[in-house]
């Protein structure tokens, strides 16, 4: 088998390949030079088979490091992304494999840095964060390894947003008030030993 022409597409980063005077593939123009496809170039069924590996695999590299350059994205995120894309798992694990050794995917520069988000941002507690760090598929290890939180900041934040959500119960009795802030500041994460000292400051009078 010989290739016999080499168009290019529409889309200027693509070829189409033609064997034996018949299409048979389009491919990036990347992966026609890694694979030195060219004119008159004798071709097997081996052969082809790895091009066209070898393209798909591209095109998933390429997916995740889209993916990737929005915003950072823990192992799992991506994985369920390319997962939903459609792509084969024999290609996303290489994918992975690829965005971690580049130094594009990294579990815990995501942790550090959605910690921060979700503390400055969100105002989140541990307990929130660290469930989120859970769903996102962020290992015990990593997470015992960056999520420290000061007490008394956890305390402060904790506070404010207590301060801020007060208002809101306006009129209703005072066991009514304990009950729904502390269940407010409980799905935001905080630990009942911070709400118990949040509700005594802001209902001892």
């Amino acid at each position: 088998m010989k290739i016999t022409n080499i168009e290019p597409q529409k889309n200027k980063d693509r070829v189409n390949i033609f064997i034996d005077n018949k299409f048979a593939f389009g491919i990036s123009e990347e992966i026609r030079y890694k694979y030195g496809l060219s004119l008159d170039m004798e071709v097997d069924e081996n052969f082809i088979e790895n091009v066209i590996k070898g393209e798909e695999l591209n095109r998933v590299i390429n997916y995740a490091l889209s993916l990737l350059s929005y915003r950072q994205r823990s192992k799992k995120e991506i994985f369920e992304r390319l997962r939903q894309k459609g792509f084969e798992e024999e290609y996303i694990s290489q994918a992975i494999d690829y965005s971690i050794k580049q130094g594009y995917l990294n579990d815990k520069a995501f942790a550090e840095s959605f910690i921060k988000d979700k503390i400055n941002l969100n105002k989140y507690g541990p307990n929130r964060i660290k469930y989120d760090l859970i769903s996102k598929g962020i290992s015990q290890d990593i997470i015992e390894e960056v999520l420290e939180i000061d007490k008394d900041e956890e305390y402060e934040r904790a506070l404010e947003l207590a301060m801020k959500k007060f208002p809101s119960y306006k009129g209703q009795d005072k066991n009514s008030i304990y009950r729904k802030l502390g269940g407010f500041l409980q799905r935001k994460g905080y630990s009942y030993d911070i709400i118990s000292k949040v509700l005594k400051e802001i209902l001892k009078d």
